[in-house]
């Protein structure tokens, strides 16, 4: 296994870094999911694109010369990286959270808690101008709260991938959408220009889901995620997968296997815990170790299943910032 590899696993296990203060201008603020509100750089070293929440206190310290990130672990260099500037939330994508507000109260997610801002289709607009600025932008990615209902939210979000079409004017420039499934969410969606999407079903442990996701169908996502499919085809549906609440490996790996069998691509995620949600969850260390482990199970299951996270366009696969992520890493 590339060296490069474990050292992004064992960042990941860590979560961040302290910094000083040269890295200033290149920290970006998530307001997605369960890291919003956290800081952030991205390093890439030897190809391995790793985001490193910023960090007042960690056993990983990083200086920048240049573009050059050094990390050293207890005061001894670890590892080196050239630093990626996100256009908007990560690099080479403009990733805009539209509602961050959700009704619903999955235990993870700082969302609910931070109650932010619910943007206009102007201001959403206005980013993606900005960031077809940027020579390396790749692809669009909305996600969204749920401020009211998912179907008018789905309504919404419908209507602004509407427009950012009507925006990028024949440029060849995908989007990608990570919402609540509605029932007729997917076709909604692709019909207005989206290319992918995402919907989340956060954990695959059935008696923990009911916990952490209270108000929310687990059989209700898994067959959004499989009607998904059918409209965008394989390789461009995705599901977030949790790890790192109190669930086994054997659940993980069935629960990879269930969407797989699908054509739904896994996105295998360790769980941070957020201050915002302390004494609501309790989350336990995943270690680098665990990380490759299941890394490696999700390259056999995908390549069984003829998927491929190469053929994805946006969102988290490609970005590859937050996961050991199989063909691609592994």
């Amino acid at each position: 296994m590339d060296e490069s590899v474990k050292k992004k696993a064992e960042l990941i296990e860590i979560g961040g870094t302290t910094v000083d203060d040269s890295f200033l201008p290149y920290k970006s603020r998530s307001t997605a999911g369960p890291g919003a509100g956290l800081e952030s750089i991205f390093v890439n070293i030897d190809g391995h694109r790793v985001r490193l929440g910023v960090r007042q206190e960690s056993k990983f310290s990083a200086t920048l010369k240049g573009d050059m990130v050094t990390i050293f672990a207890d005061g001894k260099e670890y590892a080196r990286g050239r630093l990626e500037q996100a256009i908007s939330h990560c690099p080479e994508q403009v990733y805009v959270t539209v509602s961050e507000r959700c009704v619903f109260d999955c235990k993870f997610c700082s969302v609910p808690k931070l109650q932010g801002k619910i943007k206009s289709d102007e201001e959403v607009l206005e980013l993606v101008r900005q960031g077809m600025q940027s020579p390396e932008l790749a692809a669009i990615s909305i996600t969204s709260g749920v401020w009211t209902t998912p179907e008018e939210e789905a309504e919404r979000i419908t209507r602004v991938v509407r427009l950012i079409k009507k925006e990028l004017d024949g440029r060849d420039i995908p989007i990608g959408v990570s919402i609540y499934a509605t029932d007729d969410s997917s076709e909604r969606l692709k019909e207005a220009g989206a290319a992918e999407v995402k919907y989340n079903v956060e954990t695959v442990d059935r008696e923990l889901f009911e916990k952490v996701c209270p108000g929310l169908s687990f059989d209700y996502i898994v067959k959004s995620l499989e009607h998904a499919v059918y409209v965008f085809g394989r390789n461009h549906v995705f599901s977030n997968i949790l790890i790192g609440m109190g669930e086994t490996d054997e659940t993980v790996v069935e629960g990879m296997e269930m969407l797989a069998s699908k054509g739904v691509i896994p996105i295998l995620r360790k769980t941070n815990p957020h201050p915002l949600r302390a004494g609501e969850i309790k989350v336990e260390p995943v270690s680098a170790a665990r990380l490759l482990k299941l890394a490696s199970e999700h390259r056999r299951i995908l390549e069984k299943h003829g998927l491929d996270t190469r053929k994805a366009l946006t969102g988290c696969v490609p970005c590859t910032g937050c996961d050991v992520t199989p063909l691609i890493d592994l």
